[in-house]
C-alpha cells in the first residue's frame, strides 16, 4: 500500500493533464436574470441579504408562470422577474397608483424589450381602477409588506390576504417574506416596529383559505434581535439613526426574515 501511494502524485498529475476541463454548468433562467446587467448597480449589493435565486426557487417561480408581485416598491424584484417572465410568462406589479405604474414606466424607459410586457395595476383597487382578476396567477409574491398592512393599528392585513387568495389559480402559491418578530414578544409591537410574528402571518393566510406548505430560513439573520430604537428601520439600508452606532448596525446587516410558502387548495 505504501509503494502505491508513492505513485499517486504522478498519476494525479497525469490525469489533470489528460482530462479536459469540465464544461461550466449551464445557468438556469432565474440565475441568469439575477446576474443580468439590466439590474441597477444600486440593487445588486443587497443580494447577500435578499438571496433572490434561493428565495424565488423556494417559491417555485418558473419562466412560464403568471406572477403577481404585491407592492413592489421601487422595483427591486421587478428587475429580476419581469425580464425572466417576458417570453413565456407574465409579470403583474400590483400596488398603490401612481407609484407602481411610475416605477414600471421607468423600467420600460430603460429597456422596452425587457420590461415592455410587464403590467401595473392597483392594489387594493378602488372604484374605476384596474386590479388583478380572480384566478389568473400561478404565483403571488409579497416581500416585506405585511407589516405595512398592520402598521399604526390600521389592520388591513386580512383584506390583503383575502384578495391574494382570490388572485391565485387553485393550486397556486403565495410567497411571503417578512421581517420576523420573536414569538415571545408582545403582538402590539407589530403595529409600530416593522416586524411581524410568523404565527400572525400564518393566521392571516390560514383564515383567507391558504395552507402552509413550507418554511425556509434562507433569509434568516440570527444577529437581528428585533428590538431596535427605531424598529426595523434602525438597520440597513434605512439607518434611521443616521450615524449613531452605524458601524454596529452595519455589522448586523438587514433584518431577520421569515420566508413562507402557502398553497391555495385545489
Amino acid at each position: 500500500m505504501r509503494r502505491t501511494a508513492l505513485f499517486l502524485p504522478v498519476l494525479s498529475a497525469a490525469l489533470v493533464a489528460l482530462t479536459p476541463a469540465p464544461a461550466q454548468a449551464p445557468r438556469g433562467p432565474l440565475a441568469a436574470a439575477v446576474a443580468s446587467p439590466l439590474r441597477s448597480p444600486a440593487n445588486t449589493p443587497r443580494d447577500r441579504y435578499r438571496h433572490p435565486v434561493e428565495t424565488l426557487t423556494f417559491f417555485g417561480v418558473k419562466p412560464t408562470d403568471t406572477v403577481v408581485e404585491i407592492w413592489p416598491g421601487n422595483g427591486w424584484y421587478s428587475e429580476i422577474l419581469a425580464p425572466m417572465l417576458r417570453e413565456k410568462g407574465r409579470y403583474i406589479a400590483a400596488g398603490p397608483l401612481p407609484r407602481t405604474s411610475d416605477m414600471l414606466t421607468k423600467l420600460q424607459a430603460r429597456d422596452a424589450t425587457a420590461f415592455g410586457k410587464a403590467q401595473a395595476v392597483a392594489f387594493p383597487a378602488e372604484a374605476g381602477q384596474a386590479g388583478v382578476p380572480d384566478g389568473v396567477a400561478d404565483k403571488v409574491l409579497t416581500f416585506r409588506n405585511v407589516h405595512n398592512w398592520r402598521f399604526g393599528g390600521a389592520d388591513r392585513a386580512q383584506a390583503a390576504f383575502d384578495a391574494m387568495f382570490r388572485m391565485l389559480k387553485p393550486g397556486g402559491v403565495l410567497g411571503v417574506v417578512e421581517h420576523r418578530l420573536p414569538e415571545a414578544r408582545d403582538a402590539a409591537a407589530e403595529e409600530k416596529s416593522g416586524y411581524m410574528k410568523e404565527s400572525s402571518v400564518i393566521a392571516f393566510a390560514t383564515k383567507a383559505g391558504f395552507k402552509l406548505a413550507a418554511r425556509s430560513n434562507v433569509n434568516a439573520n440570527p444577529k437581528d434581535t428585533a428590538d431596535w430604537p427605531q424598529g426595523v428601520w434602525t438597520l440597513p439600508p434605512t439607518y434611521r439613526l443616521k450615524d449613531v452606532d452605524r458601524a454596529k448596525y452595519a455589522a448586523i446587516g438587514e433584518s431577520d426574515r421569515m420566508t413562507l410558502r402557502f398553497v391555495k387548495p385545489k
